[in-house]
């Protein structure tokens, strides 16, 4: 298997720059995740790794090899593409074969990869099907077993699992994942779905408008954003994100949002004095905001109060749409909550996991 690197790699397509100055290190036999808003370049990247694309400006290396000028055929990869373009008239086997065949192998050691394949797949018993006859879970399945049966260095994945319902979506996930952890490989995934992109990747790369964001964990992104656009990128429900005016009154730092206020906690207070007199962005989390009711702190100064303008039931837990006169929240409550719409209902923030953000350029400041 291999690492992947991509030193200072620009995309241009005339005078518009797709992709600028990316930069990353994929370690061998990880599971890289590339994600972010559709159009942002994470297929680009994918398809210059590949050889799909050519390369502006950087380079391009796999297992320490620059790849820049090299082939598709040459470099040693697998793509698994979001169509699943298996042949219709060869059975899956016959799919399966055919890379094989045209590279010269014998018939025993095609009919041996395939069935090793097929077992690790778990699609044995379809092997003399038509695509036609398989559900899309089963093609799917397919058209991985076409890249697994090469043994590349590198598999490459272009939101291999958006053309399926949630329920496969959620099962291939976890096959994906058991295939990586059963062949050791380095393996690159694109998704515009944050969440496949948490449960899946051991790394994560954020991307916007061709540039990196932020790379780490599904931890780190979700605990320390490095911006705005990440915070809002990462988590079952976007975090909550509502502006106020940063006030000091003698030695203590408020936030007003203007329907309520907030003092600041002081060991926040020397990183937000340079912003007194401004405004900066409060980020919150759903599951951060709580019913003052079941909550017992005694810390007045971080309450409240809103109205409940929708309730969104999802089984155990449910979701509350609020509004606090000036800008509209959700918080995530259990199912017993007895919050009714039109209610106007007393919340407690838990500032110890709320983020402060820069205005102008979204940049975390806490």
């Amino acid at each position: 298997m291999a690492d992947v690197v991509l030193k200072k790699v620009w995309k241009r397509y005339g005078a518009l720059n797709v992709i600028k100055d990316f930069n990353i290190e994929i370690q061998d036999k990880s599971f890289f995740v590339l994600t972010g808003p559709p159009g942002c370049g994470k297929t680009t990247i994918l398809r210059m790794i590949a050889g799909l694309e050519d390369v502006s400006d950087g380079s391009i290396y796999i297992d320490k090899l620059k790849v820049n000028d090299m082939l598709p055929k040459n470099r040693d990869i697998a793509m698994v593409f979001q169509s699943y373009a298996l042949y219709p008239h060869m059975t899956v086997y016959e799919n399966m074969a055919f890379g094989l065949k045209l590279k010269g192998y014998s018939k025993k050691e095609i009919s041996q990869r395939v069935n090793e394949t097929a077992e690790i797949l778990s699609i044995v018993h379809l092997l003399e099907k038509y695509p036609k006859e398989l559900i899309d879970g089963q093609q799917q399945r397919v058209a991985i077993g076409r890249a697994v049966i090469r043994k590349p260095k590198v598999f490459l994945f272009d939101e291999p699992l958006s053309n399926l319902d949630a329920k496969l979506r959620w099962q291939m996930r976890n096959e994906i994942k058991k295939l990586h952890e059963k062949l050791q490989s380095t393996m690159i995934y694109v998704t515009s779905d944050q969440t496949e992109a948490v449960t899946i990747g051991d790394k994560i790369c954020t991307m916007k408008n061709g540039k990196i964001q932020q790379i780490g964990t599904a931890k780190d992104l979700y605990e320390n954003p490095a911006n705005k656009f990440v915070a809002s990128l990462i988590g079952d429900y976007s975090m909550n994100f509502f502006e106020v005016d940063v006030l000091c009154r003698g030695s203590f730092v408020f936030l007003n949002e203007g329907s309520f206020e907030f003092k600041l906690p002081d060991q926040f207070k020397d990183k937000i004095l340079p912003y007194v007199g401004q405004k900066i962005t409060v980020g919150i989390r759903p599951d951060d905001i709580y019913d003052k009711l079941f909550c017992a702190t005694n810390d007045e100064l971080n309450n409240l109060n809103a109205i409940v303008e929708l309730i969104e039931p999802l089984g155990n837990e449910k979701f509350l749409h609020l509004n606090t006169g000036k800008n509209e929240l959700v918080m995530k409550v259990k199912s017993n909550n007895q919050a009714k719409i039109n209610q106007m209902i007393e919340l407690v923030f838990n500032f110890s996991k709320s983020h402060l953000f820069d205005v102008e350029n979204g940049v975390r400041i806490i």
